[in-house]
């Protein structure tokens, strides 16, 4: 088995293979797509999906050699979510969904080829009170994410607003819960851990909801819990959990929305702050307090906020990609170790957006 790493930053998609103990880069996406958000099918190794911010949804079907844009009849060419469910369909790859700003979720059960809107998301009660800082004018879909236990249930938050369930692909949603994370930006399940939700989130910056930059629901979104003992910075951004161990957390923090992202980024935007990015990385075991674990990254001034990956059959290891390089850890988030690859100068300027990986069968 060989590892693939998709890496999206704000103006490049990065396809990464390893090479018989190398890393081989191969770049896309380099104009005015803004890649955003990607996702791989666990049934089929060489299909993967990229939703952009200008220019809507691509699928590669050989690796990401190649890329083809789908979802033509998408109502918004900002596509801010993708997600493959666990769900085997007779073509022998998963249940893709892609969200959109504004927020509209659709489905394809035939690998991208054609799409069911999802109908009834912002039929909510709570829709009325959904807007994103940055354009409170709109709000869109920030993660959609598959039940492991149940490849019909998803979990979805919108950006800002509400984390919202579906118990039947979409067909009907229930709206969000009491005490449930408003500002959810990163959603992570384990097929260990049967109805646990994990979330990242903005909300430890509102003065209401302090302390609540981290959380878990272990009812499947009937309720939630915040778990911010050992938490100093209060802008929660990603999470991801060892695939060996549902009681190990990692998790990317900053400041605040300006010193997290790139602030002249439209894309990101929430508040008129100098650029000055800060982010710090933190881990979590069982019901102890969270501990920071920089050990072997790049420093937490002048780096964005990273993103995180875990692939299924790699306990103990996480990605974490940053506008500095890309970095694993093969001890459960403990130390980390940038990864030998080429890294242009140009990538020190962009926000890391999204990372998936799988690894892929030796030919």
């Amino acid at each position: 088995m060989t590892t693939r790493i998709y890496a999206a930053l704000d103006y490049a998609l990065l396809v990464i293979d390893d090479r018989d103990g190398s890393w081989d880069v191969n770049q896309y996406f380099d104009g005015n797509e803004r890649p955003y958000a990607v996702a791989v099918d666990p049934f089929a190794p060489e299909r993967a999906y990229l939703g952009t911010f200008n220019d809507g949804l691509w699928r590669t079907v050989d690796g990401g050699d190649s890329w083809s844009q789908i979802g033509s009849d998408f109502s918004s060419s900002r596509v801010t979510a993708v997600a493959v469910a666990a769900e085997d369909r007779p073509q022998e790859y998963g249940t893709v969904y892609a969200g959109t700003e504004p927020s509209a979720v659709y489905r394809s059960d035939d690998g991208g080829d054609t799409w069911s809107t999802c109908h009834g998301l912002t039929d909510l009660d709570s829709a009325t009170e959904w807007s994103f800082p940055g354009r409170p004018d709109t709000h869109h879909v920030r993660w959609i994410e598959p039940d492991p236990s149940d490849p019909e249930r998803l979990y979805v938050s919108i950006e800002a607003g509400a984390v919202v369930t579906t118990s039947d692909r979409g067909e009907t949603w229930t709206d969000r819960v009491p005490d449930s994370p408003s500002d959810a930006h990163t959603l992570a399940t384990h097929p260990d851990a049967p109805n646990r939700v994990y979330a990242a989130a903005g909300d430890g910056l509102v003065e209401e909801w302090a302390c609540h930059e981290y959380a878990e629901s272990t009812d499947g979104n009937e309720s939630w819990s915040s778990l911010s003992e050992g938490l100093d910075h209060h802008y929660g951004w990603a999470v991801a959990v060892d695939p060996g161990d549902p009681e190990t957390r990692v998790l990317t923090t900053s400041t605040s929305a300006g010193r997290a992202h790139d602030i002249e980024d439209e894309a990101v935007r929430t508040h008129d702050e100098p650029n000055d990015p800060y982010s710090v990385v933190y881990r979590r075991q069982s019901d102890e307090p969270w501990q920071q674990c920089t050990e072997g990254l790049p420093e937490p001034s002048g780096t964005f906020v990273p993103v995180l990956a875990t692939i299924n059959n790699e306990p103990g290891r996480f990605y974490v990609l940053t506008n500095r390089g890309l970095y694993q850890s093969i001890d459960a988030g403990e130390t980390w170790k940038e990864m030998n690859l080429a890294w242009d100068e140009e990538y020190h300027d962009q926000q890391p957006r999204s990372i998936a990986g799988i690894d892929v069968k030796d030919d």
